[in-house]
């Protein structure tokens, strides 16, 4: 795929129309002549790329170079001058990259620029990726490595950011997280359910640390422990739900089912407006910051959004981690709490008390440890 640069052929809408009807001949020939489809399609896409190209360059020219006069007022009241020349900035869209020519604003030549109306009528961001393009490239970080977005990117968009622009980009949006969530209004209560839960966890997150500086030393035991190659994250969700009422039995029967046999039909309730917290532990000023803190003190603050009065029953959702227990009483607003262990959290302490008795597969062991999950959820613990 050809990489696309600004021209000035590309500001014409007459080249637009001579891109556009280029592809409907395209197409029509491809009919014509039998090409596969995957063919035709990836042909198909590297021309609407182009045609985006285009279109966004029109934009760009239309808007012009934002020059507004000889000075310029500030919204808190100063007053700025025209610098002389156009000043180019780089803008890395998912169309391809642009160099764009733009009128600033300052209180003289050398000086911080203090105003680029054509920045500020299009909303560009401070750095040359487009707020689309990062949006795409930070989807795809969260799920990969940082070195396979330029790969995936490249192969749909020819559009490759360096990885060092991508841990940036993360850095940089990362620090909107706290006051874009804390933003956020409460869910209209119409639309919550009848109970309200929250749920927390720790999940262990692999650090990437420095290499050493030998490189055999990587492979020798004593110098590379494994110690420390994780943090613990502490995750809380806070939802509500309607009740679903089911029998003992009803619960332990799903956890027994096969994928071949019957599963009945019933409609459960969906939980509404579910929120997310995670955090780790860090330093700031010098003094540490509990991740389970940090995640406590949001979840009491979303409770209190959610279950202001506490008129709602709370359903406390966690594994046998006793610091999580601890922090939950001392943090969580009051009210009707139901409390719940995670069952499955037991079960694997079942099943080995099942190997003790019975062979590990047999019929057996499999009738020991759903005799047991039974009368745990009768409360027999």
């Amino acid at each position: 795929m050809e990489k696309m640069e600004q021209t000035s052929a590309d500001c014409n809408p007459a080249r637009m129309a001579h891109t556009l009807n280029a592809l409907k001949s395209y197409v029509e020939r491809a009919a014509q002549q039998g090409v596969a489809a995957h063919e035709a399609e990836a042909e198909i896409w590297r021309r609407v790329l182009q045609l985006g190209h285009q279109a966004l360059d029109l934009l760009f020219h239309l808007v012009g170079s934002g020059d507004v006069g000889e000075t310029a007022a500030l919204p808190d009241g100063q007053e700025v001058r025209r610098l002389e020349g156009l000043h180019a900035r780089v803008y890395q869209s998912v169309f391809g990259r642009f160099e764009v020519e733009r009128t600033v604003y300052g209180s003289r030549e050398g000086q911080k620029i203090e105003y680029v109306p054509f920045d500020t009528q299009l909303q560009l961001p401070e750095s040359d990726f487009s707020y689309l393009l990062q949006d795409w490239c930070q989807g795809l970080a969260v799920e990969h490595a940082y070195r396979r977005v330029p790969e995936t990117l490249g192969r749909i968009l020819d559009v490759k950011p360096p990885v060092d622009s991508l841990e940036r980009m993360n850095q940089k949006m990362a620090q909107s997280v706290r006051e874009f969530r804390e933003s956020r209004p409460a869910p209209d209560p119409e639309d919550e359910g009848a109970l309200c839960v929250v749920s927390v966890d720790g999940k262990g997150i692999p650090l990437r640390r420095p290499s050493p500086e030998v490189p055999i030393e990587a492979h020798d035991r004593d110098q590379a422990p494994k110690t420390n190659r994780k943090k613990m994250a502490v995750v809380g969700v806070v939802y509500t739900i309607d009740p679903f009422v089911r029998t003992p039995e009803e619960i332990a029967d799903s956890l027994f089912r096969g994928p071949s046999d019957e599963t009945p039909h019933v409609k459960r309730p969906e939980p509404q407006h579910k929120r997310l917290w995670a955090s780790l532990p860090q330093d700031q000023d010098g003094e540490p910051i509990s991740a389970t803190d940090e995640t406590f003190g949001w979840l009491a603050q979303e409770m209190a959004r959610r279950n202001p009065d506490s008129h709602k029953p709370t359903v406390l959702l966690m594994d046998g981690q006793k610091s999580l227990w601890e922090t939950a009483q001392r943090d969580l607003p009051g009210g009707e709490m139901i409390e719940i262990l995670d069952l499955l959290h037991a079960t694997p302490r079942i099943w080995e008390a099942a190997g003790l008795f019975y062979l590990r597969d047999s019929q057996l062991a499999w009738d020991f440890v759903y005799d047991r999950v039974l009368r745990i959820l009768r409360g027999e613990v």
